[in-house]
């Protein structure tokens, strides 16, 4: 059946111009819809009473089903999490009617079912489009409620299994902060709750920082507890590798967006450049410089080129100081607590090379460095484990509801 025949109301959004506001009405945008539901964090913004009531004709409520046509094309999701919202241009609303179940109608058009008749509608070169009107004659499968809340159920119990194994490689990764500062023998960090503070004009004259942000209690609570151990500056312990290449060539390029936030590990996109860039060879430490709250840090394993938005870093002493260590102890708390109130810039905020050189480094014996390396390795091969599970059972779980529509399942 047409999907504008299965619904009460179908409708897109047409705003330009908008004023956001500190609160009032959510306005959603195409980034904020997933096939696993509102991802609101993404997209937070509102728009007033006032500009909701002019546009109500694509208001949101709960039970809706949202449809992306511009940009990411072709998720679906149902509206959950919030009382109403507004959409813009990216997101088609659809009202279902009493014989759709919302969540069937959004696992439809998320199957390859539904994402074929998007693509073969869609238009556009970089950026593709779904023009509103045919979105009315996608064609949906229809089996009777009872079907569609059984094949719901089968999918929910899937999401369900998915979802839990997300969250727990995620807890996995997470814990590595907690891991390292516990080995290294160091209190948790506690968040300051200072309102403002102040220094001596010695301390700021000695640090060469005139930067407020620079004396942030967060960073000097971390640089005490860092000299609590043995330590040393960045400068004191690295090579800051500088082998510049006039052109990637045929090398393998790893970009800032080529590795992931937080986790050191490669995130499969594919990157190219034009012009310089540095060379990489295995086991050097790529730190980016740029938004240094990102966290981005790779421990190279194989020989190629990265962006000149990373420092390429190797220990001068390979046996005090193993590049493996570097790598996980830099994306940590205790690094990344202090690059965050170094950085320099608005638009593109960056942490200036001298400070770089500047960050205190924990240090500890070799065997500790070697159990942190390994519970850091264990536990990120652990978190790989589970998302690889995650998609397994959720690709299983759609292969499946896509084979009963298929066969024209009918109890």
């Amino acid at each position: 059946m047409r999907l504008e025949s299965i619904a009460t109301g179908l409708t897109n959004g047409d705003h330009g111009g908008l004023k956001y506001t500190a609160s009032g009405v959510r306005y959603l945008r195409g980034q904020a819809v997933t096939e696993f539901g509102l991802e609101l964090a993404r997209d937070e913004l509102y728009i007033s009473e006032e500009e909701h009531s002019r546009m109500i004709r694509a208001e949101v409520l709960p039970g809706d089903v949202l449809y992306t046509i511009a940009g990411s094309t072709g998720n679906a999701c149902v509206v959950s999490g919030i009382s109403r919202a507004n959409i813009n241009q990216a997101i088609v609303r659809v009202r279902p009617g009493k014989s759709v179940v919302p969540q069937y109608l959004a696992d439809f058009l998320n199957s390859s079912l539904g994402r074929l008749q998007g693509e073969r509608k869609a238009n556009g070169g970089v950026q593709l489009n779904i023009n509103f009107s045919e979105v009315k004659s996608l064609q949906i499968i229809m089996p009777s409620v009872d079907v569609q809340r059984r094949l719901v159920a089968e999918l929910d119990a899937a999401r369900t299994e998915r979802d839990l194994a997300i969250e727990e490689s995620k807890r996995l990764l997470s814990s590595i902060d907690e891991m390292v500062i516990e080995k290294l023998g160091l209190p948790d960090l506690e968040p300051s709750q200072k309102t403002g503070y102040a220094i001596r004009l010695s301390t700021a004259k000695v640090s060469n920082s005139l930067s407020a942000d620079y004396f942030h209690p967060e960073r000097m609570q971390v640089v005490k507890l860092i000299q609590k151990l043995p330590n040393a500056s960045l400068f004191q312990l690295v090579n800051f590798k500088r082998n510049i290449i006039k052109s990637p060539g045929d090398s393998r390029y790893i970009g800032l967006a080529s590795v992931a936030s937080d986790t050191g590990q490669l995130t499969g996109a594919v990157e190219t450049a034009k012009g310089q860039c540095f060379a990489v060879e295995p086991g050097d430490v790529l730190y980016g410089r740029l938004r240094p709250y990102l966290n981005k840090v790779w421990l190279a394993t194989f020989k190629g080129v990265c962006s000149t938005e990373f420092h390429v870093i190797k220990p001068l002493d390979l046996d005090s100081l193993r590049p493996e260590y570097l790598a996980v102890v830099m994306r940590t708390s205790l690094i990344v607590s202090q690059t965050k109130h170094m950085m320099t810039g608005n638009t593109h905020p960056r942490i200036a090379n001298e400070d770089v050189g500047n960050l205190l480094i924990p240090l500890t014996d070799a065997d500790t460095q070697q159990l942190i390396v390994d519970e850091t390795i264990f536990r990120q091969s652990e978190s790989k484990r589970l998302i690889s599970h995650a998609e397994t059972v959720w690709r299983k779980a759609r292969e499946q509801f896509e084979k009963q529509l298929l066969q024209g399942v009918n109890s």
